[in-house]
């Protein structure tokens, strides 16, 4: 560890420190940012400061968020002076036994001295193993009272997670079950970016001449224009795989639980995860390794070099999953070729994909919006996509474009950061535009409005729901005002923003933000309010279906 890390007691034995101060110099010792997504990005934790009672039960949604997502995150809580409780202090509440639901690890120091070592220990719990959420009370009397200098032993800098692998055995029996496959598939997690397992696993590809499919922030491990990717025939590849290696993914909602109708009932599944409770967890796998997933997939790498073998390139299943995927992206290429206005989602995807530069971060949240562009937004980079994640959590794009941007900013300077939002996911964090433009992050935000959640009405259609009652009544809960013009949010603090309509608009408007470098934007889209999965416009019967492989609205990341 850097000699700078770590501070030694002061010499001067009449000097005093705050606990303030001492909680600033722990975390020195420990972290480096202060934002909830940057634990996935960096591989240490983000700390987030907040207030006592219902401040910090605001802040339990991202706890689990975090937990959910194995995310290493260090929240600290103001909390209640210890002399006033039981008393009805002011935002007096249980917060450490509050916050043991929501994550690894909840306590509160005892002394002012105990802060650099419930610190430590918080950081390290957070990373170690699963990573997720650490809590760490801090009493309001602990703030400003003062203690000698020489009373406090920092700790150092805790030693990074160590790498376990796995056991030989069962890698030699996962190498020769995978070697007996006659319909293989790779299922690559965000287990498997957090690992940073990206150049294993792109050998293991290339070497075996396997089939792969990325959950969505799994996005990137291998890039997504690969030609095994597998993307545009998700649900053919998963029904009839005789052999699925999960690489930091798990069998929960996400992957439909591994079971049929969408899955074969006597599919082999082998787990590679970082967790021992994780193995086993709704079917019982054929092998289990456990261990660190990069490792791991060296150890596979290792006995495919003794031993070479490569899957048929021209085999019957890799000739069904290039049929499929041929007939989806001809169907969503048709989609984004309509030029009737208002567009469609697959219209302004198309658009935004051209134009978006290889190295962004994406950062995506809403329901159509989210899911749909998906399937059409390219990732070539492992961990630059952050979306609503395992928890579903909606409110959530704007936080982690912030985070990606101080990342970016930090570690790469001029890289982008793209965060396309629903209108109605928009709505949830829309008073971020304050927070980027106080800093001045040059954040793109692209706003997919349909005027409501899925879908909407057009202006003239709303006139004529709510023209003679009230529309506290009448509006359905899911639609929002027509033609809101949210880039307004933007210009308000002094961003830039944009309202377009059509095609040559947006790409008028999103070239000139991607020049700009100077401010954040914002350019508000306008779509068709009824756009959906299917062409609009068109009879039932002759409409070019897109099919569940591109459009599953369950595949939300793993």
């Amino acid at each position: 560890m850097p000699e700078s890390h770590f501070v030694a007691p002061s010499d001067r034995s009449a000097e005093q420190v705050s606990g303030a101060k001492v909680v600033a110099q722990a975390l020195k010792a420990q972290a480096s940012y202060a934002a909830s997504a940057v634990g996935y990005l960096t591989g240490r934790p983000g700390v987030c400061l907040v207030v006592s009672g219902p401040g910090l039960i605001h802040a339990l949604a991202g706890m689990a968020n975090a937990n959910m997502n194995c995310w290493p995150l260090i929240v600290i809580g103001g909390s209640s002076e210890r002399n006033q409780e039981t008393m009805g202090a002011f935002q007096e509440f249980p917060q450490v036994e509050a916050c043991r639901l929501y994550s690894k690890f909840s306590a509160r120091p005892t002394s002012i001295e105990g802060i650099p070592s419930v610190i430590e220990k918080a950081v390290r719990i957070s990373i170690y193993g699963r990573p997720g959420a650490c809590y760490v009370d801090i009493p309001a009397d602990f703030v400003t009272v003062q203690v000698n200098v020489n009373s406090i032993k920092y700790k150092e800098c805790c030693m990074p997670p160590p790498v376990t692998m796995a056991e030989a055995s069962a890698v030699c029996l996962a190498a020769s079950v995978i070697r007996s496959a006659k319909q293989p598939l790779l299922v690559i997690g965000k287990g498997a970016a957090y690992a940073h397992a990206e150049e294993n696993i792109r050998k293991l590809v290339e070497q075996c001449k396997l089939p792969f499919l990325p959950t969505p922030m799994g996005k990137g491990v291998v890039p997504d224009n690969h030609a095994n990717c597998v993307s545009a025939a998700r649900s053919r590849a998963l029904q009839f795989a005789d052999v699925i290696v999960l690489f930091g993914a798990r069998l929960n909602w996400i992957l439909h639980f591994g079971l049929p109708p969408r899955y074969q009932p006597d599919v082999k599944f082998i787990q590679i995860d970082i967790c021992a409770e994780e193995l086993g967890n709704n079917v019982k796998p054929a092998v289990t390794l456990l261990g660190d997933i990069n490792a791991v997939a060296k150890q596979l790498l290792e006995q495919f070099d003794k031993i070479p073998w490569q899957y048929p390139p021209e085999s019957k299943w890799w000739k069904r999953l290039r049929e499929k995927m041929k007939s989806n992206e001809a169907a969503s290429k048709e989609l984004a070729s309509k030029i009737s206005l208002p567009m469609n989602y697959y219209t302004v995807f198309y658009h935004v994909q051209e134009q978006l530069p290889k190295d962004c971060f994406l950062v995506s949240e809403g329901a159509n919006t989210m899911d749909i562009g998906r399937t059409m937004l390219q990732n070539y980079l492992p961990r630059h996509r952050l979306d609503a994640g395992t928890f579903g959590t909606m409110g959530v794009g704007l936080g982690f474009a912030i985070a990606a941007a101080l990342v970016a900013k930090d570690r790469s300077p001029g890289q982008r950061v793209i965060c396309v939002e629903g209108d109605s996911a928009f709505g949830f964090s829309g008073m971020e535009m304050e927070t980027i433009c106080r800093y001045n992050l040059p954040i793109i935000v692209l706003v997919v409005n349909n005027n409501g959640v899925y879908q909407g009405f057009d202006a003239d259609t709303w006139k004529e729901i709510v023209k003679f009652q009230d529309p506290v009544t009448v509006a359905p809960p899911m639609c929002l005002l027509p033609n809101s013009h949210y880039e307004q949010v933007m210009t308000a603090f002094g961003g830039k923003g944009y309202f377009v309509q059509t095609p040559e608009e947006l790409q008028k408007s999103l070239k000139q933000t991607l020049e700009d470098t100077t401010k954040p934007s914002l350019i508000n889209i306008m779509i068709e309010p009824q756009s959906t999965r299917k062409a609009q416009g068109l009879a039932a019967t002759s409409l070019p279906l897109i099919s569940e492989e591109t459009l599953d609205l369950d595949f939300q990341q793993c």
